[in-house]
Protein backbone atom coordinates (compact mmCIF):
# COMPACT_ATOMS: atom_id res chain seq x y z
CA UNK A 1 0.00 0.00 0.00
CA UNK A 2 1.03 3.37 -1.17
CA UNK A 3 -0.36 6.09 1.15
CA UNK A 4 -1.71 9.18 -0.51
CA UNK A 5 -1.40 12.57 1.52
CA UNK A 6 -3.39 15.37 0.36
CA UNK A 7 -1.23 18.71 0.42
CA UNK A 8 -3.61 21.85 0.31
CA UNK A 9 -2.69 24.94 -1.62
CA UNK A 10 -4.46 28.17 -1.04
CA UNK A 11 -3.71 31.64 -2.81
CA UNK A 12 -0.57 33.13 -0.30
CA UNK A 13 0.05 29.34 0.56
CA UNK A 14 4.34 29.34 0.03
CA UNK A 15 4.95 25.68 1.96
CA UNK A 16 2.89 23.87 -0.51
CA UNK A 17 6.06 22.25 -2.65
CA UNK A 18 8.14 21.85 0.46
CA UNK A 19 5.51 19.82 2.08
CA UNK A 20 4.78 17.38 -0.70
CA UNK A 21 8.33 16.99 -0.82
CA UNK A 22 8.48 16.04 2.74
CA UNK A 23 5.44 13.48 2.07
CA UNK A 24 7.41 12.05 -1.17
CA UNK A 25 10.86 11.47 1.68
CA UNK A 26 8.57 9.50 3.83
CA UNK A 27 7.83 6.97 0.46
CA UNK A 28 4.06 8.55 0.13
CA UNK A 29 2.69 9.92 -2.86
CA UNK A 30 1.74 13.57 -2.27
CA UNK A 31 -1.42 14.77 -4.07
CA UNK A 32 -2.28 18.31 -4.93
CA UNK A 33 -5.69 19.75 -3.51
CA UNK A 34 -6.85 23.12 -4.12
CA UNK A 35 -8.37 25.46 -2.05
CA UNK A 36 -11.84 25.73 -4.45
CA UNK A 37 -12.43 21.73 -4.51
CA UNK A 38 -14.52 19.96 -1.95
CA UNK A 39 -13.21 16.76 -3.75
CA UNK A 40 -10.00 15.10 -1.79
CA UNK A 41 -9.33 12.63 -4.65
CA UNK A 42 -9.37 9.43 -2.29
CA UNK A 43 -6.39 10.68 0.25
CA UNK A 44 -5.13 9.14 3.39
CA UNK A 45 -4.42 11.93 5.17
CA UNK A 46 -3.74 15.86 4.87
CA UNK A 47 -1.58 18.54 5.47
CA UNK A 48 -2.15 22.11 5.87
CA UNK A 49 1.11 23.58 5.05
CA UNK A 50 2.23 27.21 6.20
CA UNK A 51 2.35 30.74 4.16
CA UNK A 52 0.11 33.76 3.98
CA UNK A 53 -3.57 32.05 3.21
CA UNK A 54 -5.67 34.40 1.65
CA UNK A 55 -2.49 37.17 2.31
CA UNK A 56 -4.09 36.59 6.02
CA UNK A 57 -6.50 39.44 5.52
CA UNK A 58 -8.28 39.69 8.31
CA UNK A 59 -6.75 37.68 10.89
CA UNK A 60 -4.43 34.86 9.98
CA UNK A 61 -6.08 31.32 8.84
CA UNK A 62 -9.92 33.23 9.45
CA UNK A 63 -10.71 32.80 5.75
CA UNK A 64 -9.12 29.75 4.81
CA UNK A 65 -10.93 28.23 7.14
CA UNK A 66 -14.45 28.60 5.12
CA UNK A 67 -12.51 27.50 1.66
CA UNK A 68 -15.04 24.82 0.15
CA UNK A 69 -12.00 21.87 0.49
CA UNK A 70 -11.79 22.87 4.32
CA UNK A 71 -15.36 21.34 4.44
CA UNK A 72 -14.63 18.22 3.38
CA UNK A 73 -11.25 17.96 5.66
CA UNK A 74 -13.22 19.14 8.69
CA UNK A 75 -15.64 16.11 7.62
CA UNK A 76 -13.13 13.83 7.22
CA UNK A 77 -11.28 14.73 10.10
CA UNK A 78 -13.98 14.28 12.63
CA UNK A 79 -13.87 10.18 11.03
CA UNK A 80 -10.57 9.86 12.01
CA UNK A 81 -8.51 11.06 9.12
CA UNK A 82 -5.06 12.30 9.81
CA UNK A 83 -4.27 16.08 9.54
CA UNK A 84 -1.35 17.83 10.04
CA UNK A 85 -1.14 21.77 10.34
CA UNK A 86 1.91 23.21 9.98
CA UNK A 87 2.09 27.60 10.76
CA UNK A 88 -0.59 29.18 8.54
CA UNK A 89 -1.94 25.40 8.94
CA UNK A 90 -2.32 24.90 12.40
CA UNK A 91 -3.65 28.72 12.45
CA UNK A 92 -6.37 27.34 9.92
CA UNK A 93 -6.95 24.59 11.94
CA UNK A 94 -7.86 26.38 14.73
CA UNK A 95 -10.21 28.29 13.31
CA UNK A 96 -11.80 25.75 11.70
CA UNK A 97 -12.21 24.29 15.23
CA UNK A 98 -10.47 20.74 14.49
CA UNK A 99 -8.28 22.37 17.48
CA UNK A 100 -8.59 24.65 20.48
CA UNK A 101 -7.22 27.78 20.84
CA UNK A 102 -5.92 31.04 18.84
CA UNK A 103 -2.82 32.07 17.42
CA UNK A 104 -1.74 36.28 18.52
CA UNK A 105 1.62 38.13 17.26
CA UNK A 106 4.74 36.82 18.71
CA UNK A 107 5.88 39.27 22.00
CA UNK A 108 7.74 41.84 21.11
CA UNK A 109 5.52 41.57 17.65
CA UNK A 110 8.62 40.44 15.73
CA UNK A 111 8.67 38.36 12.66
CA UNK A 112 10.91 35.33 13.81
CA UNK A 113 12.68 32.90 11.70
CA UNK A 114 15.32 30.42 13.11
CA UNK A 115 15.60 27.09 14.08
CA UNK A 116 13.99 26.12 16.92
CA UNK A 117 14.52 23.56 19.38
CA UNK A 118 11.15 21.25 20.41
CA UNK A 119 10.62 18.80 22.72
CA UNK A 120 8.45 16.09 21.76
CA UNK A 121 6.07 15.58 24.59
CA UNK A 122 3.39 13.26 23.07
CA UNK A 123 4.28 10.77 21.11
CA UNK A 124 1.32 8.57 20.98
CA UNK A 125 -0.57 10.62 17.79
CA UNK A 126 -0.88 9.79 14.07
CA UNK A 127 2.22 12.48 13.82
CA UNK A 128 4.68 11.52 16.25
CA UNK A 129 4.93 7.76 16.93
CA UNK A 130 8.31 7.79 15.41
CA UNK A 131 9.60 9.95 18.46
CA UNK A 132 10.74 9.05 21.69
CA UNK A 133 8.71 11.02 24.50
CA UNK A 134 10.94 13.45 25.49
CA UNK A 135 13.15 13.69 22.32
CA UNK A 136 14.04 17.38 21.04
CA UNK A 137 14.57 18.11 17.76
CA UNK A 138 15.57 20.81 15.76
CA UNK A 139 13.37 22.36 12.64
CA UNK A 140 12.84 26.17 11.76
CA UNK A 141 10.53 28.67 12.41
CA UNK A 142 9.27 31.64 10.56
CA UNK A 143 5.67 33.47 11.48
CA UNK A 144 4.51 36.46 13.14
CA UNK A 145 1.73 35.33 14.09
CA UNK A 146 2.90 32.55 16.60
CA UNK A 147 1.63 32.91 20.18
CA UNK A 148 -0.91 30.31 21.45
CA UNK A 149 -3.33 31.30 23.59
CA UNK A 150 -6.30 29.86 25.02
CA UNK A 151 -8.52 30.24 28.32
CA UNK A 152 -7.08 29.09 31.06
CA UNK A 153 -9.93 26.07 31.42
CA UNK A 154 -8.41 25.01 28.09
CA UNK A 155 -4.75 24.85 28.70
CA UNK A 156 -5.41 23.16 31.56
CA UNK A 157 -7.50 20.74 29.56
CA UNK A 158 -5.11 20.05 26.92
CA UNK A 159 -2.06 19.82 29.98
CA UNK A 160 -4.35 17.53 31.72
CA UNK A 161 -5.45 15.43 29.24
CA UNK A 162 -1.29 14.85 27.79
CA UNK A 163 -2.60 16.91 24.44
CA UNK A 164 0.14 19.26 24.40
CA UNK A 165 2.22 17.15 21.63
CA UNK A 166 5.25 19.71 21.48
CA UNK A 167 6.88 22.52 23.45
CA UNK A 168 9.76 25.09 22.85
CA UNK A 169 12.87 24.59 24.69
CA UNK A 170 15.76 26.71 25.30
CA UNK A 171 13.76 29.40 25.32
CA UNK A 172 10.42 30.52 24.46
CA UNK A 173 10.50 32.45 21.22
CA UNK A 174 6.89 33.98 20.99
CA UNK A 175 5.38 34.16 24.09
CA UNK A 176 3.21 31.01 23.83
CA UNK A 177 1.20 29.81 26.98
CA UNK A 178 3.12 26.94 28.90
CA UNK A 179 5.48 27.11 26.04
CA UNK A 180 3.50 25.53 23.41
CA UNK A 181 4.44 24.72 20.38
CA UNK A 182 2.43 22.13 19.02
CA UNK A 183 -1.29 20.11 20.25
CA UNK A 184 -3.04 17.27 18.93
CA UNK A 185 -6.89 16.95 18.73
CA UNK A 186 -8.66 14.47 21.43
CA UNK A 187 -8.13 11.34 19.19
CA UNK A 188 -4.81 12.33 18.44
CA UNK A 189 -5.36 12.52 14.48
CA UNK A 190 -4.76 16.17 14.21
CA UNK A 191 -1.44 17.92 15.53
CA UNK A 192 -1.03 21.52 14.03
CA UNK A 193 2.47 22.57 15.34
CA UNK A 194 3.96 26.63 14.52
CA UNK A 195 7.64 25.44 13.62
CA UNK A 196 7.99 23.37 10.00
CA UNK A 197 9.29 20.08 9.79
CA UNK A 198 8.84 19.87 6.46
CA UNK A 199 11.98 21.80 6.14
CA UNK A 200 13.97 19.67 7.97
CA UNK A 201 13.84 16.50 6.45
CA UNK A 202 17.49 16.32 4.66
CA UNK A 203 20.62 17.91 6.53
CA UNK A 204 21.74 18.92 3.09
CA UNK A 205 18.94 21.82 3.23
CA UNK A 206 17.54 21.85 7.01
CA UNK A 207 19.35 22.04 10.06
CA UNK A 208 18.56 18.45 10.71
CA UNK A 209 16.31 15.69 9.24
CA UNK A 210 14.14 15.73 12.56
CA UNK A 211 10.93 16.42 10.80
CA UNK A 212 10.67 13.60 8.28
CA UNK A 213 9.93 11.28 11.75
CA UNK A 214 6.05 13.07 11.54
CA UNK A 215 5.46 12.49 7.90
CA UNK A 216 6.90 8.86 8.29
CA UNK A 217 4.76 8.18 11.62
CA UNK A 218 1.39 9.23 9.52
CA UNK A 219 2.25 7.05 6.94
CA UNK A 220 2.59 4.35 9.30
CA UNK A 221 -0.54 4.84 10.87
CA UNK A 222 -2.36 4.54 7.46
CA UNK A 223 -0.57 1.56 6.95
CA UNK A 224 -0.86 -0.11 10.24
CA UNK A 225 -4.84 0.93 9.88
Amino acid sequence: MTARIGVITFPGTLDDGDAARAVRYADAEAVPLWHADEDLKGVDAVVVPGGFSYGDYLRAGVIARFAPVMSSVIEAAHKGMPVLGICNGFQILCEAGLLPGAMIRNAGLHFICRDQWLRVENNDTAWTTRYDKDAEILIPMKNIDGCFVAEQATLDELEGEGRVVFRYVGGNPNGSRNDIAGIRSENGRVVGLMPHPEHAIDALTGPSDDGLGMFYSAVDALVSA
